[in-house]
């Protein structure tokens, strides 16, 4: 049976070595790439694939945040997310929006194949770097929410593009939204998580991962 992958991340040359590792693999086929979120729910809600690999450092949607996006537009695709970060508050998140795969990307060449391999047969993927005491009681647990799962979608992307650098004018353009509902988004956001300044939402978005420092 042939395994229908997407590959996700901005950087082209990533993207090229990601498919190079996944097509030695008999079996395996690389129906498309995307280089930002947008274009990657577009591709997923179009070809279905049986595995999307997300980065999980994207600029304007994390990894988490896309994850669930994928999930939405295509519910039978399993999530693999790969990155730099070995954080058990990123093993939580990207579980939590759906993810059933957290690869570190230096594990990438040793453990690439096996990852999608286990997500097309509808198995989880966490390498040994992962805690796996963490992994057991969420998977015991799964209802269980952490701070970040009190945000909505839009409340994460909004935190996301003000972590960023960008301003309340800008995330509206960029979300096709009014400066008022940004502004409300990041009220709620900051209400949320008990922050009372920007600063410290972006040290938080930075602490937990949502972007990188």
């Amino acid at each position: 049976m042939t395994v229908s992958i997407l590959i996700v991340d901005d950087h082209s040359a990533v993207r090229r070595g990601v498919r190079a590792i996944l097509e030695g693999r008999d079996g395996f086929e690389v129906l498309a790439e995307a280089g930002t979120g947008a274009e990657a729910i577009e591709l997923a809600a179009a070809h279905k694939p049986d595995v999307a690999v997300i980065d999980y450092s994207m600029p304007a949607m994390n990894g988490s945040q896309l994850a669930r996006r994928i999930r939405e537009a295509s519910p039978h695709t399993e999530v693999l997310v790969y990155t730099m970060h070995e954080s058990d508050a990123l093993v939580r998140d990207v579980l939590g929006a759906g993810a059933r795969g957290y690869l570190l990307k230096s594990d990438a060449d040793q453990h690439l194949i096996a990852a999608v391999d286990a997500l097309a047969r509808h198995q989880p993927y966490f390498t040994e770097r992962v805690n796996e005491a963490l992994l057991a009681h969420y998977l015991a647990h799964p209802g269980e929410s952490s701070q970040l799962d009190t945000l909505t979608c839009r409340e994460r992307e909004v935190v996301q593009l003000i972590a960023e650098g960008n301003s309340s004018k800008q995330v509206s353009v960029a979300l096709e939204v009014t400066l008022k509902t940004v502004e409300s988004h990041r009220a709620s956001a900051m209400h949320k998580l008990g922050l009372e300044s920007t600063a410290a939402l972006v040290r938080y978005a930075v602490r937990n991962k949502l972007v990188e420092p």
